[in-house]
């Protein structure tokens, strides 16, 4: 497991995150997922509910991404900070690229719990990226 931090909040590039997290591509690890995103989002100032639709929205993206892993690689969880806002992209490394399932249970969960989400298989890699908006940002 590696965690890194790059930037000041706020202080960014799309291209590069502020914070990334590898794990070994296997659900036993997607606890410390969750816990890293509500981590990240009690200091953008998220509310107690936003956090906890946070940590059920990255468990959903993990689901969806973990069993497309090529064995022996890592969960790739990125995470751009800015203020009122967090996007996160969780990835893995697939040979054979999935097709989405965008009618699966676990997309369904993502997209009502996320202000926005998207999934991408290109370059060796599927991607499921989702951005959150503080319902304190959206109602002030």
């Amino acid at each position: 497991m590696s965690v890194t931090g790059t930037a000041q909040q706020g202080d960014h590039q799309r291209d590069q995150a502020d914070v990334e997290l590898r794990l070994p591509a296997d659900s036993a690890y997607a606890s410390v997922l969750r816990t890293t995103t509500a981590g990240l989002a009690a200091r953008l100032d998220f509310t107690i509910d936003d956090i906890e639709d946070l940590r059920i929205a990255v468990g959903e993206a993990s689901a969806l991404v973990l069993p497309e892993a090529d064995p022996g690689t890592d969960l790739i969880c990125r995470f751009y900070l800015s203020p009122g806002e967090l996007t996160i992209s969780v990835g893995v490394a697939a040979a054979v690229a999935p097709a989405p399932d965008f009618d699966s249970f676990a997309w369904q969960v993502l997209t009502t719990l996320a202000t926005s989400a998207t999934a991408t298989t290109e370059g060796g890699l599927f991607v499921v990226t989702m951005t959150m908006q503080s319902s304190i940002a959206t109602s002030g």
